[in-house]
């Protein structure tokens, strides 16, 4: 008698951000240069370079603030869609960068500025209207980042690292304008700059735990030690372009990382994280 052997294919994972043969210009100047680029829904990965190599135009495109030259192949395809309402594409990708929203910021609370992340607006205006649903998801938030003692704080009395941990709040509260779902992947720009050691500390430890929830992490750094253990994935960027894509024991080495810093570098490792110097 024979048996039939049926195997199942698992389902493929969605990408969130689908990149192919994109060139960008800003100020007359190229600034990516033919950058294909795929991440998953669920993945953690650092993008890697020295400064003024595009790091951060490559973030400013997946958010759909600056476009490609419109080329023969050309295609960014984001949460399986090529056209978006901006509103509703940065509800979706949580972006934190190192500036506050604007100067209302500063005398928002902690809490209120949670809050307006619903919005992506700089202060709570009298004309938006917060939803109970709202209050309850940004209640949530507050502890899964670590910023109870900062619910009726103002912004512009906390110091940068607490700052970061509100702005962060803030970023995943724009999951949707319910207050109902969950931002599907954070991307953070030099999220440790202007922080001290126990800042980082406190801000990589809250960030691991929000990788482990399954939160995608998008993480631009040119700081090794911001690299969380949770991230397999490297992406090298020099002079606009991607010169290596693959794993932190590929790519995570004093050969790879002089070669792209241009200088003699050296590596440890510990408890899961590298330092260079």
């Amino acid at each position: 008698m024979s048996h039939v052997v049926t195997t199942i294919a698992e389902p493929s994972v969605e990408p969130i951000v689908e990149l192919e043969h994109v060139n960008v210009v800003r100020s007359e100047n190229v600034v990516l240069h033919d950058l294909s680029l795929r991440i998953d829904r669920g993945e953690h990965l650092a993008i890697l370079g020295p400064n003024g190599c595009g790091k951060s135009t490559l973030l400013k495109t997946m958010t759909c603030e600056c476009y490609p030259l419109v080329q023969p192949g050309t295609r960014v395809r984001l949460l399986g869609r090529e056209r978006w309402d901006l509103t509703q594409l940065k509800r979706m990708l949580g972006v934190v960068s190192a500036e506050l929203p604007g100067r209302q910021t500063l005398t928002t609370t902690g809490f209120d500025a949670i809050l307006t992340g619903f919005f992506s607006s700089s202060t709570l205006w009298p004309n938006l209207t917060v939803t109970d649903a709202m209050r309850q998801r940004a209640d949530e938030i507050v502890h899964e980042v670590g910023a109870e003692a900062l619910r009726a704080k103002p912004v512009g009395e906390m110091s940068a690292g607490q700052q970061r941990r509100i702005m962060i709040g803030r970023a995943m509260a724009g999951a949707s304008a319910d207050g109902h779902g969950e931002v599907q992947m954070l991307l953070l720009d030099e999220p440790s700059n202007a922080l001290d050691l126990a800042a980082q500390h406190d801000l990589r430890e809250m960030l691991r735990r929000l990788a482990q929830r399954g939160i995608a992490i998008l993480l631009i750094t040119h700081h090794i030690a911001d690299i969380l253990p949770e991230m397999n994935r490297i992406v090298m960027m020099r002079e606009g372009r991607v010169i290596a894509d693959g794993s932190k024991t590929e790519l995570l080495t004093s050969a790879k990382l002089s070669e792209l810093f241009g200088r003699d570098i050296h590596m440890s490792q510990r408890d899961g994280y590298f330092n260079a110097w």
